[in-house]
């Protein structure tokens, strides 16, 4: 072939070549200004995570299969959910907002990803979670706490990798005796393992939010502790609602006392057993009888282990001492 042609038809494969290339690149930037153009609803909790890099680790550290279905929460624009789809067998995925629905739709209608993709419309706290192996979410920072409640009590899953505001996050694997530990945390690692894995900057967003980001990793208590979940629930309300307080002072509470010994006639009443007189009933002197007894009248609940409160409504329980009627 003369030298002439065939330097003519490399640089035409190059011109082709160098064409598609751009013509790539110009698609990819016009979906950018598409997203960019969207405004973003507050009420919504709406922080588009842009950080490819942020985005493959939460990806890395949720440790996902070939095989499992991924339950995401508020997939926004679907950074997340496109390195999700490379991953897993199928994405299941909560998005409030129609049109953010909109966009993910049109982001991966016509790839092989579309069929993979399974689009929840709504709520997911008003809606029953599906079967799904991991859950993967930059959450909205409204529903934080009362979401991982309701995936703890589902209990179906392997691990969840989770962001969430830097101080909720911290709350979840706070320590007894760190100024963060609460309710929360006594909860939460009553019935799942919580590691913090990654801090995020809230510059990796758009919008920025206020307050910088943290990861976490969750996996489920296996099994489960063989307790009354809403007795544990009444009395973490009770102990932590002044968690500076001795046990001793929070139980002396006017509200707390008739509570109590509410709950305690009723519980006879349905089980049989002898009730004391009112006039010689005193249920705060045998309040005082268990704290002798378990060395916890000095205790503040911010400093108990979940033995240390379990013990203690063991003790309540036994003696005909509850905390729901």
């Amino acid at each position: 072939m003369p030298k002439v042609k065939k330097e003519r038809q490399v640089a035409q494969q190059r011109h082709g070549g160098s064409a598609a290339h751009s013509a790539q690149r110009k698609n990819n930037a016009t979906q950018q200004a598409v997203r960019q153009s969207i405004t973003f609803n507050k009420d919504f909790g709406q922080h588009i995570l842009r950080n490819p890099m942020v985005v493959q680790s939460i990806v890395d550290k949720a440790g996902i299969k070939s095989s499992d279905v991924v339950m995401e929460i508020g997939p926004g624009t679907g950074n997340l959910t496109a390195k999700l789809l490379e991953k897993a067998k199928k994405v299941i995925a909560f998005e409030i907002d129609p049109r953010m629905v909109a966009e993910l739709r049109k982001r991966f209608m016509g790839t092989p990803y579309m069929s993979k993709l399974e689009i929840v419309v709504g709520d997911c706290i008003k809606s029953d979670f599906p079967d799904f192996d991991v859950c993967v979410a930059n959450m909205p920072y409204q529903i934080s706490s009362p979401f991982v409640f309701k995936l703890l009590l589902h209990r179906k899953f392997r691990c969840a990798v989770l962001m969430f505001q830097k101080e909720f996050a911290e709350r979840l694997y706070a320590k007894p005796g760190d100024k963060l530990y609460c309710r929360l945390s006594a909860n939460t690692q009553l019935m799942a393992r919580v590691a913090h894995v990654l801090k995020v900057g809230k510059n990796n967003f758009k919008p920025p939010p206020k307050v910088d980001s943290s990861v976490v990793r969750i996996e489920p208590m296996n099994p489960m502790p063989n307790i009354n979940f809403v007795e544990w629930d009444g009395l973490t309300r009770i102990v932590f609602t002044r968690k500076n307080k001795t046990l001793a002072a929070i139980f002396k509470s006017k509200s707390v006392l008739e509570l109590l010994t509410k709950n305690y006639q009723i519980y006879c009443s349905l089980n049989e057993v002898m009730v004391p007189e009112l006039e010689d009933f005193d249920i705060k002197k045998k309040i005082e009888e268990i704290f002798t007894e378990c060395n916890f009248n000095d205790t503040r609940a911010r400093t108990m282990t979940n033995d240390e409160l379990l013990k203690l409504l063991e003790r309540f329980n036994a003696n005909n001492i509850h905390f729901s009627s």
